[in-house]
């Protein structure tokens, strides 16, 4: 499943993909608000992410990871994923990160806003949330410009590597979308 938007390319992963999102989350800056920590050598970050490969192969899909480019380069500069939930909750929880080197340019808002597209149009989700840990202001204000809302805290939830983190829970509802 890929989507276009303006500027991006956002295919889903593949087994080539492996050594550019190990690139991405080796950052300090790009670890420093998830949980998974820095994967230490590639085949912990190919343990990581086979999982993922193996739900592409699944009639009901529980997963998604793309990557994200720019439109006219090969270079990866980020990540966006979504977690399914039971069908039962019709929902799904969103996560992304990009290179530091392309932060504020508004590749962030620009992919999260596809995916928001996606889970609404394409996989009729009736609820999109995210997590974002209240010290990371840059995720809040794409959330917060996308449209979601803050619906609460939760204490001590995040275990970043500096420590049990309190994390903001954001929605959009599928009556939500009148920008999707």
């Amino acid at each position: 499943m890929n989507l276009n938007t303006e500027r991006l390319l956002i295919s889903e992963i593949t087994s080539e993909d492996i050594s550019d999102i190990h690139n991405i989350n080796s950052y300090e800056v790009v670890a420093q608000f998830n949980t998974i920590g820095i994967p230490e050598v590639l085949s912990d970050t190919q343990k990581l992410l086979q999982p993922i490969l193996d739900d592409q192969l699944k009639k009901v899909r529980t997963w998604y990871l793309w990557v994200i480019r720019k439109k006219g380069t090969s270079e990866v500069i980020g990540q966006i994923g979504m977690i399914i939930s039971a069908k039962k909750y019709n929902k799904a929880e969103i996560y992304y990160s990009l290179l530091p080197s392309q932060w504020r340019k508004g590749y962030a808002t620009e992919a999260v806003k596809e995916i928001i597209r996606f889970g609404f149009n394409t996989l009729q989700l009736h609820r999109i949330e995210a997590g974002v840990a209240t010290e990371n202001a840059a995720s809040i204000k794409i959330l917060e410009k996308i449209g979601m809302t803050r619906e609460g805290l939760h204490r001590k939830i995040l275990p970043l590597k500096s420590g049990w983190t309190d994390n903001y829970g954001y929605a959009i509802l599928e009556e939500d979308k009148r920008m999707y």
